[in-house]
């Protein structure tokens, strides 16, 4: 019986706190039984990502891509991949500060200030669109030292906020194509569930 209360303590302790100090969806906190134990959490569902017209999907190179597909174009393919880390992502701000790293202006400007950001909902989930341009810069791979030099490249990046931590859908390559998939991706963003 001591076991028993003490695991029902813990699943209700943990099911009630995360990272951010917000209570989890009513749907992930445990509900008691008649036994006094508790019942078990439901798995969160995971969010699908619905290829659009065009797109050619991938299989994805690694666990954290939950999605990968790429997106043809007259001047050049772009790619379009969805990564999700879980609740121990790195910050918003941080991951910004990386984005805006990843590209340098043809005037040498500030890449921090030409990215706008817009807010937006859907479904139940807040979103973060993020859009930059310029020459893209990019490591080859994180922590390789060898850079990309791509001019006259486009981001488009939507921050999904889910209660499992945040999901980056991140559309990079040429502008012209990026522009071509640009109402794409926002249907891609509507279409999410």
């Amino acid at each position: 019986m001591k076991m028993r209360l003490l695991a029902s303590v813990l699943a209700l302790a943990g099911a009630c706190t995360s990272p951010a100090d917000e209570p989890e969806p009513a749907s992930q906190v445990a509900a008691p039984v008649a036994d006094g134990s508790a019942a078990p959490t439901p798995a969160p569902v995971p969010l699908s990502f619905p290829a659009q017209a065009e797109w050619i999907a991938e299989v994805p190179t690694s666990a954290m891509r939950k999605a990968q597909y790429r997106l043809p174009g007259d001047s050049g393919e772009a790619t379009l991949v969805v990564y999700h880390f879980g609740l121990q992502a790195g910050s918003l701000e941080a991951n910004l500060e990386r984005w805006a790293g990843q590209f340098e202006q043809p005037d040498g400007g500030d890449s921090s200030a030409r990215m706008t950001r817009e807010e937006r909902r859907v479904g139940e989930l807040d979103v973060l669109l993020v859009d930059l341009a310029g020459t893209y810069v990019a490591e080859t791979f994180p922590g390789s030292g060898e850079r990309v030099r791509e001019e006259g490249w486009r981001m488009l990046t939507a921050v999904i906020h889910t209660p499992q931590g945040p999901y980056y859908a991140k559309l990079v390559g040429p502008t012209q194509t990026v522009a071509a998939h640009a109402e794409r991706f926002d249907a891609f963003l509507a279409e999410l569930r």
